[in-house]
């Protein structure tokens, strides 16, 4: 008899929903290259330019503006550059702010030198520091070129909202770009680029459903370009040279088109399940921390710390059980390191804590499995709060 497993790291990856597999496995029967001009390359255009259109649509975006690239560390790379055109002239960055919370593929610089990227602080409830931010751009020195901002409008731990709109006012005062990670927003939140004021969008496919490998750089418009990353034979507009994946970006196309649809109503399932879960944490371990609850945060996400619970030695214990949880970011090679986002937020990262993100096929009886397995591993912590 098959063990039934909870899976509740959706965060790290989503399942392949069962219509991106299908469109992709229509897209693996096109012969022609989307580049061709033979009836075969334009019926694979034909399908790459409706998925364009449909990943636009996620942040409420045009489609002319949408690069798809081989995921969302190759697009931070692409757009956290300090060579930029606007139109045919050269346009100089001088230096990249970074949010202390941000995803290690954002907040290792993308090409920026390290000496040109600086980390503005969140505050304890894993905000952006909006009083923080104002101070560096006003001390940024105009002469070294315009200042870049990219801050997350989600973040992959605690699952918190951050201001976006309130750092693009500030950071458009003074005349720099905003980058958004929206990698763990799409399909979560409703997202207008417009209305954010960000100037790129970072999406990623296999967050929402999609394939991996996949994923896209969102832009306002088309005048203002970073230098290429990837160079060849002028793909996507010359901005990512290479034959495009076709049948991932097909892929793509379909899972944000099911990302969209009904969205309050998904959020307001996952929300239920997600508060029954944090109730009976609390009601089986008063202790138990849940980082992020007294701010805005996406509605499937629990990021928590169990006193005397040491991160690795509980995603391990949670995985004996038939629980797929994890301990933050599941991008460091699999590593279970310290969070950044805990210290950034003050708290002893030593402390440890685990996520829980749920998906839109979670559950009741995933709850209860998760819940069981919590009991079972609070219980052979003594006394409370004290490790075993």
């Amino acid at each position: 008899m098959a063990v039934t497993r909870a899976y509740l790291d959706w965060n790290a990856t989503a399942p392949l929903n069962a219509v991106a597999r299908a469109a992709m496995l229509e897209a693996y029967d096109l012969p022609g290259n989307a580049s061709s001009v033979h009836a075969e390359g334009r019926r694979a255009r034909a399908a790459l330019e409706k998925s364009r259109r449909q990943v636009a649509a996620l942040v409420q975006g045009e489609a002319q503006n949408v690069i798809f690239t081989s995921g969302a560390t190759e697009a931070a790379n692409l757009v956290l550059t300090p060579e930029y055109r606007m139109g045919r002239a050269p346009l100089r960055i001088g230096r990249l702010f970074v949010s202390a919370i941000e995803h290690l593929a954002v907040r290792d610089g993308g090409r920026f030198p390290t000496d040109r990227v600086s980390e503005i602080p969140v505050t304890a409830q894993g905000v952006l520091d909006l009083a923080a931010l104002e101070a560096a751009l006003a001390a940024h020195d105009p002469a070294e070129g315009l200042p870049m901002v990219a801050v997350m409008l989600v973040n992959n731990e605690t699952g918190i909202i951050q201001p976006v709109a309130e750092a693009a006012r500030l950071t458009h005062a003074k005349g720099g770009i905003l980058v958004v990670d929206a990698v763990q927003a799409a399909g979560r939140v409703d997202i207008d680029i417009n209305a954010l004021d960000a100037d790129f969008l970072i999406v990623s496919s296999h967050k929402i459903g999609g394939p991996k490998a996949v994923g896209a750089l969102i832009g306002r418009g088309e005048i203002m370009m970073p230098a290429p990353l990837v160079r060849g034979g002028g793909q996507e507009k010359g901005h990512r040279s290479g034959t495009e994946n076709f049948p991932g970006i097909v892929g793509f196309g379909a899972a944000a088109d099911i990302a969209v649809r009904d969205l309050s109503e998904r959020v307001s399932l996952i929300s239920a399940l997600r508060d029954r879960l944090e109730c009976e944490m609390r009601s089986t371990v008063p202790e138990v921390i849940i980082h992020g609850a007294d701010v805005a945060r996406v509605a499937n996400t629990t990021f928590f710390t169990l006193p005397g619970l040491k991160s690795e030695t509980g995603q391990i214990a949670f995985d004996l059980e038939g629980v797929s949880l994890s301990a933050g970011s599941a991008c460091s090679s699999g590593k279970v390191g310290q969070s950044h986002v805990l210290a950034a937020m003050g708290c002893d990262p030593a402390l440890g804590a685990l996520r829980i993100s749920l998906g839109p096929d979670t559950t009741d009886k995933d709850i209860d499995k998760a819940l069981a397995a919590f009991r079972k591993i609070a219980g052979r912590l003594k006394p409370a709060g004290q490790a075993a």
